[in-house]
């Protein structure tokens, strides 16, 4: 599965801007990775798994308001996404290799 966190967040104030950027940080330390501005990425083994994500975001939302939206999406259906990029197709991202660690 892969789920995606989608925002549009204030960045009219500083301290809108901070909450803006500590979110985006807690959204990469837990394995998210940015596909566009503001729309992350992150592949995960099963639906509880997804959900587990779905609840971290939930915890670390922005005070500021703004709206954030996550929606979980099947290998397959991610796989038959269709990118172009400066007119040319282009494969979408493979889910990284899983590492054993002893």
């Amino acid at each position: 599965m892969w789920l995606f966190a989608m925002f549009d967040l204030p960045v009219k104030t500083k301290s809108d801007r901070r909450s803006y950027t500590r979110f985006r940080q807690a959204l990469l330390a837990n394995g998210f990775m940015m596909m566009q501005f503001s729309i992350y990425v992150r592949p995960c083994e099963n639906r509880k798994q997804a959900d587990t994500y779905t609840r971290r975001i939930r915890r670390i939302l922005p005070l500021s308001g703004g709206q954030v939206r996550v929606i979980s999406i099947t290998d397959k259906q991610f796989s038959d996404m269709v990118i172009y990029q400066a007119h040319r197709k282009k494969d979408p991202e493979s889910a990284p290799e899983q590492l054993l660690l002893l």
